[in-house]
């Protein structure tokens, strides 16, 4: 490999492996914004990752995808349609990590290839390999070992891996990039969530811009208005990843987010992991690890092809 070539895919990795530890801290940066609700933090995101990628576009002057999108309405509308959804995703992500359940919020990231995988089958009509059936059954049997567990199912957890697993199915239809996709569906998501952030302030719950003495201050304010430029950057890394490293090394680093929430809600908030629990996340390791299995069997396979077709 050419050493250009060699320092790309390097940086590719140290992107792709900042923006999914990026997205594994979350956990630690939410709780930083109580006593907000977790609809007053959501508002708050939407808003001012708007605000960030507007920013960011400025500086890239990257406007030419805008005027075509415009004229496509049934783009338009699945944008739409994926705004909603990822809006869903974070405020289910939010709240469950502020109300104590980091450690389901990570399995719902643990899940999602599995719901994707379940997804190609029933909406695209995709044809399983047999490691990829064992492996959604594994996953299936674990949703049920969890809601013994858990003594209900495991919403959160199932709310997480739908929605994102849409939101994929949705991005991938649609066919922008990252910060373009995060721009379309936060510039839709604006006047709902302003209009929302107007209400809170109306009725006396919204926390943006107020100090409670012994409570919180201006720096609360500050966090709410990060909370757009962390929303932001890791989608750029991610982009900048994207471009530089093969699909089978971006699939593997996905894992590194839940790995360092579970990790977060086990060694920092302390949370119960009953045996029931442990035997569930068990079978769910056990799934993914027969998924890259068959992942990396099959990108040899193809190598294997290429190579001995020759140029």
């Amino acid at each position: 490999m050419p050493e250009t070539t060699q320092q790309e895919a390097g940086r590719g990795l140290w992107y792709g492996f900042a923006a999914y530890g990026i997205w594994g801290l979350f956990p630690l940066f939410w709780p930083l914004l109580e006593p907000a609700a977790a609809d007053d933090i959501l508002a708050n995101r939407m808003v001012w990752s708007l605000v960030a990628v507007v920013l960011l576009l400025m500086v890239q002057r990257h406007w030419g995808w805008i005027r075509p999108l415009l004229r496509q309405p049934r783009r338009l509308a699945m944008l739409g349609a994926a705004a909603t959804v990822i809006s869903i995703n974070w405020g289910v992500y939010i709240w469950g990590v502020n109300a104590g359940h980091v450690v389901e919020t990570s399995l719902g990231y643990f899940i999602n290839p599995l719901v994707t995988i379940a997804f190609g089958v029933l909406v695209l009509k995709e044809r399983l390999r047999a490691a990829q059936w064992v492996a959604v059954g594994i996953g299936a049997l674990a949703v049920a070992v969890l809601t013994v567990g858990y003594g209900r199912l495991p919403w959160i957890a199932l709310t997480l891996a739908l929605s994102f697993a849409t939101y994929g199915l949705l991005k991938k239809t649609v066919g922008l990039s990252g910060l373009e996709s995060l721009a379309a569906e936060t510039a839709f998501l604006f006047p709902f969530a302003l209009g929302y952030l107007v209400y809170l302030e109306v009725t006396g719950r919204g926390t943006f811009g107020h100090t409670v003495a012994g409570e919180y201050g201006w720096g609360h304010s500050g966090l709410l208005l990060l909370s757009g430029v962390i929303t932001a950057v890791p989608l750029l890394l991610f982009g900048a990843s994207a471009v530089r490293v093969p699909l089978s090394m971006l699939g593997l680093l996905q894992y590194l987010a839940p790995v360092f929430q579970f990790l977060i809600g086990i060694a920092v908030f302390h949370e119960s992991m009953p045996p029931a629990r442990w035997a569930g996340f068990a079978l769910v390791w056990a799934a993914l690890a027969v998924l890259t299995w068959d992942a990396l069997r099959r990108l040899r396979a193809d190598r294997a092809e290429i190579a001995e077709a020759g140029p």
